[in-house]
């Protein structure tokens, strides 16, 4: 079995880069699967828990703030107004998605944290505590860069040594997995190399050191990982605001012309009688009643509606295709901003 120690950073990376989050469902299912089992240093839950949110907040906010530059570049920029007004029409779907796509990241670190939690969690020992300690007093690495503090890592590096010497460790491969190559990688030479200070403690097969969380679960099972993140290269993509607003638009006219018929078969029928000047309130029980120059407005706009959207896309309507109808619109209107059940026309 594979023991991997995978670094704060790089779990916080797998939630922020989209295209690094496929590799999460490579991990919970080799987990699953029994291949692999996860070393969680107290420190690594600890220094997530404390990062998670910041993380969630930063995915939506570059997005936007990319967002807000590109369109403020491109209303000073000038040039033909048709072209800038259809860019601008673009820029605002993307506006609008922005975010449903940061909300991804909160997914992903909702299922790190998971994983993390059901993984075997290695408390910090007091032993592992003063090798840190000694790393950072002796500036050897990940504490030899300057004016950094660096004993969180010192600990995190000393509990992956400190699990590949117990009894427990024999016949057993270990893997160290960070994005810290500035703090545990070789300086000045190939980065996928551990530094100096501590590379006697990996080798190729007992415990191996890695810069990049595909690779190492690509000695795993390279299959898995091709045929996962493969099935995970495709993703949906939101729809644009203009694409909502026009399927809100037919709906919304799909709905008025229903509404428009039932009252138009009331009048034909003599229930609803038409006057020239509606007076309100009505007496009780008093026919319903319609003023003249309103119904020919709503005739015009129903002749209007059937030369837009055609006949045939118009009704009539069994009751459950009415209610697919006036659901498709609520919920569109929801995405756009409404209350629930918004269905006024």
């Amino acid at each position: 079995m594979f023991n991997i120690l995978i670094d704060t950073c790089v779990w916080l990376d797998l939630a922020q880069d989209q295209k690094q989050t496929p590799l999460l469902l490579v991990v919970e299912n080799m987990v699953e699967a029994g291949l692999l089992r996860l070393l969680v240093p107290r420190i690594v839950l600890e220094e997530f828990g404390k990062n998670r949110t910041r993380v969630a907040k930063a995915s939506a906010r570059s997005l936007s703030t990319q967002f807000h530059q590109v369109k403020e570049a491109v209303i000073k920029a000038g040039g033909d107004e048709n072209r800038k007004k259809e860019l601008l029409a673009q820029l605002d779907d993307v506006s609008h998605r922005i975010p449903i796509i940061g909300g991804a990241a909160e997914g992903a670190l909702d299922r790190i944290e998971k994983l993390l939690k059901t993984a075997t969690i290695i408390e910090t020992l007091d032993s592992v505590m003063l090798k840190a300690a000694d790393r950072a007093l002796r500036r050897k690495a990940p504490c030899h860069n300057e004016n950094k503090n660096s004993i969180a890592d010192a600990i995190v590096i000393e509990t992956y040594f400190a699990a590949i010497k117990t009894k427990d460790s024999v016949g057993q491969r270990f893997s160290f997995v960070t994005h810290n190559k500035t703090d545990f990688s070789l300086m000045g030479g190939n980065q996928k190399l551990p530094h100096d200070d501590f590379a006697a403690q990996f080798s190729k097969i007992k415990s191996m050191y890695f810069i990049n969380l595909a690779e190492c679960l690509r000695r795993i099972d390279p299959s898995m990982v091709t045929e996962l993140m493969w099935e995970q290269s495709w993703s949906q993509e939101p729809r644009g605001l203009s694409e909502l607003l026009k399927a809100e638009d037919l709906l919304f006219h799909q709905v008025w012309y229903n509404r428009h018929w039932n009252l138009r078969t009331k009048i034909q029928a003599g229930e609803v009688k038409l006057v020239d000047k509606e007076i309100y309130p009505r007496k009780l029980g008093a026919r319903e009643t319609c003023q003249k120059d309103v119904w020919a407005g709503a005739l015009r706009a129903a002749s209007q509606v059937e030369k837009k959207y055609g006949k045939r896309n118009l009704g009539p309507w069994d009751d459950f295709e009415w209610g697919m109808i006036n659901g498709k619109l609520s919920a569109i209107r929801w995405m756009l901003g409404d209350e629930w059940d918004m269905l006024d026309t």
